[in-house]
């Protein structure tokens, strides 16, 4: 690990000033940053503590959605009466995260910012990798890439964005809350992260001058039925393979509305909106899911050892429809 200086902060305001220093990263629970640090892939000049932040509340605002801030911990939030009560898609992604202990630690912030990441990027030896180092190439395009990108990659990387919370929100139509010197902005969550093209070193829409302060839930509508779903290796502390948020607003048994995301198949999470078209109007029956789940894998661009995964994101989508849906 390179050396580096500390500045722990109070107010929003200080944390913003401190970030203009080159090379300078907010630091919060550290569950990522800090194993890319040691790795030497992160190599900042400055760390900025905002752990001291009063951003850790979670608020019932008039409209009846749900303001989180951006320092709220995993743990708490999974747990937390008006998460389970009102969006328990988010509280089932928390859950299937990594383990109990890095939950404790994570904060929303810190999850909206993991790298989006494969094996090729995490070990600084291997020497192609246009995400670590741009231009020298992506290793996983013609090495192992079984657990790879099939959507929205590029020939410059085809590494996936390993978050269960970010695909859980992009379900929710949720809103990130930024801040910087010229004043605060919205970011729709389906919009914050980017794909690769090629500058598959900028994972997010943020500015390298702007803060996370929260997170923004819109009310939850009546009718509304979800399910989380993640397909790992192992029970836990694994990424998905493939994952599949679903939300489905029903008026008896006629889909309204519908959202269905993927994680653990692109470099953001992938929200397939032509197969939530494909049920509005219709009953959520056995048929309406299959055809569903058909057109969510279309355009799949597979990779030698992935190929597996086109076929499970069709069995995900439609399993998770079926949970959501209370279809037999």
């Amino acid at each position: 690990m390179q050396p580096f200086s500390y500045l722990r902060v109070d107010r929003v305001e200080d944390a913003i000033t401190a970030i203009q220093v080159p090379r300078s990263r907010f630091i919060a629970g550290g569950t990522n940053l800090v194993d890319l640090m040691k790795g030497g892939v992160e190599q900042p000049v400055l760390l900025v503590d905002i752990t001291h932040l009063p951003l850790a509340s979670v608020t019932e605002l008039p409209d009846g959605g749900v303001r989180v801030g951006a320092l709220a911990r995993n743990s708490d939030l999974a747990n937390h009466p008006l998460i389970r009560t009102r969006y328990p898609l988010l509280s089932q992604a928390f859950l299937a995260g990594a383990s109990p202990q890095l939950r404790n630690m994570a904060s929303v912030g810190g999850n909206l910012m993991q790298r989006t990441r494969c094996g090729y990027f995490t070990d600084a030896a291997f020497p192609a990798c246009n995400k670590r180092a741009p231009g020298t190439g992506c290793g996983a395009l013609l090495g192992y890439n079984r657990t790879h990108a099939i959507f929205g990659a590029s020939d410059q990387c085809v590494a996936t964005h390993p978050s269960d919370m970010c695909v859980a929100l992009a379900a929710l139509d949720a809103t990130v809350t930024v801040q910087s010197a010229r004043g605060e902005r919205q970011i729709a969550l389906t919009d914050f992260h980017r794909l690769p093209g090629a500058t598959p070193q900028r994972d997010t829409a943020l500015a390298p001058d702007e803060l996370i302060v929260g997170v923004y839930l819109p009310p939850a509508k009546p009718g509304t039925r979800s399910h989380y779903l993640k397909v790992r290796d192992r029970a836990s502390y694994a990424f998905a393979l493939v994952s599949v948020a679903t939300v489905v607003r029903l008026s008896g048994d006629r889909v309204d509305d519908a959202r269905i995301v993927l994680g653990g198949v692109a470099h953001k999470p992938w929200r397939v909106i032509a197969a939530e078209r494909a049920l509005v109007g219709r009953s959520l029956d056995p048929v309406s899911i299959d055809a569903a789940a058909r057109v969510a894998i279309e355009g799949a661009r597979p990779l030698k050892d992935n190929r597996y995964k086109v076929e499970l994101a069709r069995q995900s989508v439609a399993r998770a429809l079926r949970v959501a849906g209370g279809v037999a």
